[in-house]
């Protein structure tokens, strides 16, 4: 299991030791060694120098282009690398030339030499539907879903992080003359919205100049409905984008969208038609947006089979029952739509039955005002089925809708129905959510999602976890901007209508190799006793590839024992039949008799991997990256 020996000998001897005291009586110490420059970097260095024993800004130019595969690259930016590099070291520096240690030391910079493209480089022309969007789910909230505060806060740092999409759950306030944001129905303190929008409008372009989605969860009034029309005109003013007749079938680009926000909710005269919906219509058929007013309230019935459906079961119990009678026919099929949940006869355990709830009147002419002016700030119009929820998914020409459904619905659509979800995002925007059962913000697998094309894959950005690691690294993809053009497949028909299917068996198109080299950094971040208090940490690297079933592989190097900078130098293989939807993972673990310690992990789109050899910086749990660990890896394609 463990390897302590080989390895070492490519390292350089410090000196220096690590002591540990064992039971107080005596110390054991063990030798500190410095990383040295793998057998890899060694044999490219003698090859790009001919074997001497310095590089010339022209040989390393070659280096960058024919080994590294950057592009772009003049002498200059050479230069101006071998500069940095050596400035450190070499105070009488009068001429540009690296030793091996000194191409070693470069490809440990992360930021010149990092396993991705650091710039946004998709066409982003397109229509917005057309584009992966970075969402969060119930932004507002710090941590778990029934009993945390509500905050700006979360959303100042998912804005930071990159986030486009951000929903805000807006309720009457505890005198009904204000609005708060809060995850309704449970014990969540509330935020003022004009707070959460002010925080907004400061931080919505610090990561990424394109637009911002509001996801409006509305349980409001109309007069209500009407101040937060004032509030977020006189808020964002210019920033706020106002649909225009030319978009009909389809929105602006993100492109030409930059540094806009746009809203997005259900038109406010569903609120005031609910009021009078003739209970008779309460069928298969019935149009979901006449039943809540928030467009959460997707197929849950699944959520509530388990026992973490608390605070909500009282409220939603009758409506709940009637959803299973009317899911539990045997005798006729089940439509996409019944599947994905738009008839909202299932309820998620966010929502609630706001219709029953407010009676409060307005009269017709103060109603209509409303509607006016709330309605034409509404740019992504939730879906509003009006003759049956067979329609929901049909084309209607005009009118960009989105759908929002819950993963379970997602999950049995695509079992049943995958080819129908893909050609409903092909045009409209699908966004899934997590099911009310995750009261602690856990979060859901996102590839099932994406491989259908659904654009807003909403994620709790407050917890962790390998779905939100997954997550983070989608979206670090093109320049970590927010927005991924989706794989041209997702948007392609072919002659008899069909679409992609991500169940299809396909040919290996592209097979990736990683190379673990070593890793570093622990002994800065973590205190000496963090992973074993009598001996240095016994490391590990797992490597996964996530993506299509085909694609699903899990690799691990060998442990490295009593090692502060383990050494592995193993490759590993994967076969891809779908590289443009695959993930790499790549967690390091110490290794641990009971249960092994987590030491840091990484996730990368393999689409946007740089070839050659790289610097892979590692992140704690929730995301953030480490300053000192790290890893040197080498990826090729074949």
């Amino acid at each position: 299991m463990y390897d302590d020996g080989d390895s070492r000998d490519q390292r350089v001897k410090s000196g220096k030791y690590n002591c540990y005291k064992m039971f107080g009586c005596f110390e054991r110490k063990f030798k500190i060694t410095e990383l040295g420059p793998p057998p890899d970097v060694i044999d490219v260095f003698n090859t790009y120098t001919n074997g001497e024993l310095e590089m010339s800004p022209h040989r390393f130019l070659r280096f960058l282009v024919e080994f590294q595969g950057d592009e772009g690259i003049t002498i200059q930016d050479v230069e101006r690398i071998m500069d940095r590099v050596l400035e450190p070291s070499r105070a009488d520096l009068t001429r540009y030339v690296f030793t091996v240690n000194d191409l070693f030391t470069y490809l440990l910079l992360d930021d010149i030499n990092g396993p991705i493209k650091t710039q946004v480089h998709h066409d982003m022309t397109a229509p917005l539907q057309h584009y992966f969007i970075y969402t969060g789910h119930n932004s507002y909230l710090t941590g778990n879903q029934l009993s945390s505060d509500s905050s700006e806060v979360p959303i100042i740092k998912a804005l930071k992080r990159g986030v486009r999409g951000i929903e805000l759950d807006i309720w009457p306030n505890s005198t009904k003359d204000g609005i708060d944001v809060l995850h309704g129905r449970t014990l969540t303190t509330p935020v003022t919205l004009d707070k959460c929008l002010m925080s907004i409008k400061e931080h919505a372009f610090v990561k990424s100049p394109y637009p911002v989605i509001i996801t409006l969860e509305d349980h409001l009034t109309p007069d209500l409905q009407a101040k937060v029309a004032e509030m977020v005109t006189s808020i964002f003013g210019d920033m706020l984008y106002l649909p225009k007749e030319s978009d009909e079938e389809k929105l602006p680009s993100p492109d030409a969208l930059k540094h806009q926000i746009i809203l997005s909710t259900k038109e406010p005269k569903e609120y005031l038609e609910s009021k009078n919906v003739d209970k008779e219509h309460s069928s298969d058929d019935e149009p979901d947006d006449q039943r809540s007013n928030s467009d959460h309230d997707a197929a849950a019935a699944d959520d509530n089979e388990r026992d973490n459906s608390i605070l909500v079961k009282n409220d939603v119990s009758n409506k709940s029952s009637c959803a299973n009678e009317a899911c539990s026919s045997a005798t006729r099929p089940l439509s996409l739509s019944e599947i994905l949940g738009v008839d909202y006869k299932e309820y998620d355990n966010e929502e609630d039955d706001d219709d029953d709830d407010d009676d409060d009147t307005e009269d017709a002419h103060f109603g209509q005002k409303t509607t006016l002016e709330y309605k034409h700030l509404i740019a992504i119009r939730a879906s509003k089925p009006k003759n049956g929820t067979r329609n929901a998914l049909r084309d209607e020409p005009g009118k960009v809708k989105r759908l929002s459904v819950s993963e379970d619905s997602l999950l049995k659509a695509a079992n049943l129905y995958g080819d129908d979800i893909v050609r409903f995002t092909q045009k409209y925007i699908l966004r899934v959510f997590p099911k009310g059962t995750r009261v602690t913000s856990t979060n859901f697998k996102p590839l099932m999602a994406w491989m259908h094309g659904a654009q807003m894959v909403a994620f709790n950005m407050q917890g962790y976890g390998r779905s939100l690691w997954m997550m983070h690294g989608m979206f670090k993809a093109n320049g970590g901007c927010g927005y991924l053009r989706k794989p041209d497949f997702l948007m392609n028909k072919g002659p008899n209508d069909e679409v992609f299917d991500p169940k299809a068996e396909l040919p290996v198109k592209k097979t990736l190799k990683v190379k673990v080299y070593m890793g570093d950094g622990w002994r800065l971040d973590f205190s000496l006793t963090h992973f074993d208090s009598y001996s240095p940490p016994d490391f590990y690297t797992k490597v996964y590839m996530a993506g299509v079933s085909a694609d699903v592989a899990k690799k691990k190097t060998k442990v490295i024992g009593d090692d502060w900078t383990p050494v592995w130098n193993e490759e590993f293989t994967f076969p891809l039949t779908v590289p443009e939807l695959a993930l790499l993972e790549i967690t390091v673990q110490e290794y641990d008799v009971d249960n092994d310690d987590f030491a840091g992990q990484t996730c990368f789109p393999v689409s946007e991997l740089r070839p050659g050899i790289r610097v892979v910086p590692l992140h704690n749990k929730r995301g953030e990256k480490f300053k000192s660990v790290k890893l040197l890896m080498r990826f090729s394609f074949v």
